[in-house]
């Protein structure tokens, strides 16, 4: 697909005195790995330098994308609760993995991991608070989406956001009803958490060239959340689908982001090498038009029923045989005759 009118990178707001710039806080050109740093929606904690910015969209925000924000909100509200005081014993991990799965596709999740929260998946000074990650993803609705960035696709991010939160809050309270800790994580504006590691460790999908997660089945057209527990569960392994073949050469969303913020080229951050968006180019217009996500619709992943032959094609060609080298030329004939 192609964004349908997308208005220009001009904005009606800015910074009398600039703040630093979101790229050097979340740590492009730093060699070393290190934790993320909070740059946008802190909810709580110190102030941070792009508060103004975050505050201005919260004014800005349309009715639809409110309703949402505060339902998803109310919502999580029993993120955390009660643990029942038996603790139901595990004595098969794997047994209990599938048990938690299929629960969570009772409750209408399109996808579901399981990975350990590593270091990479939390924000610098946050202690890891559960060993155990369970990550889940909900498809947002295409019909809605093919109208990016305009209002009624920012009123389905906001309301596939909800929706996942919702089979998180269910789950962690299934799982503290087994005797064992559980925390829902929901709210995109106010986390402890990073959701692609740990999905990207679940083996949900790969990073895209775009900065967000792209999945076999649904492309970047979905939403994430998770669980955080101390129940014993058999974790998931990362996946190699093919992404980096196809966005190696793809440049749809580097063509198609109004303010440029996409790049060709990999670049270090916190140590790693790899696809990154220009925070300072992209943030504005994510504000502007209320969340914006052209770069994951446009994506050719994200077609309906297109990724699955996208992943099966890549994958392919790694395995073809390289081609024959042709066979050297034949000496000229000289008309000459051995002696």
């Amino acid at each position: 697909m192609r964004p349908r009118d997308p208005p220009p990178p001009t904005y009606p707001f800015g910074y009398r005195h600039p703040p630093r710039s979101g790229n050097a806080i979340n740590g492009r050109g730093v060699p070393e790995p290190v934790r993320a740093r909070r740059v946008f929606h802190r909810g709580s904690g110190p102030p941070l330098d792009w508060d103004a910015l975050d505050a201005f969209m919260d004014y800005y925000n349309i009715w639809g994308v409110v309703r949402n924000i505060v339902a998803n909100s109310w919502t999580l509200r029993n993120q955390d609760g009660r643990v029942a005081r038996r603790k139901e014993p595990v004595p098969d991990p794997a047994a209990m993995t599938q048990r938690i799965k299929n629960l969570a596709r009772e409750f209408r999740a399109d996808l579901v991991g399981v990975a350990p929260v590593a270091e990479k998946a939390l924000y610098d000074g946050v202690p890891v608070p559960f060993p155990m990650a369970i990550c889940l993803g909900w498809a947002m609705d295409r019909e809605e989406m093919v109208h990016v960035p305009h209002r009624r696709a920012a009123v389905e991010v906001m309301r596939a956001y909800r929706k996942v939160s919702r089979v998180a809050v269910r789950l962690a309270r299934a799982i503290r009803a087994m005797g064992w800790p559980a925390r829902a994580y929901g709210n995109p504006n106010s986390t402890d958490i990073l959701h692609i590691p740990l999905a990207i460790e679940a083996g949900l999908g790969q990073l895209g060239k775009h900065g967000s997660l792209i999945n076999r089945e649904h492309g970047s057209n979905f939403r994430l959340a998770a669980v955080l527990t101390e129940l014993p569960l058999d974790r998931d392994a990362p996946v190699d689908i093919g992404v980096d073949d196809l966005c190696r050469t793809c440049r749809r969303c580097v063509l198609d982001c109004p303010p440029g913020a996409i790049t060709d080229a990999r670049q270090l951050v916190r140590g790693v090498e790899k696809w990154y968006v220009d925070f300072d180019r992209c943030v504005p217009y994510f504000v502007k038009t209320h969340g914006c996500a052209i770069c994951i619709e446009v994506c050719p992943w994200s077609e309906p029923g297109r990724g699955p032959q996208l992943a099966h094609r890549l994958l392919a060609r790694r395995k073809a045989p390289p081609p024959k080298s042709p066979p050297p030329p034949a000496p000229e004939e000289t008309g000459s005759r051995p002696g």
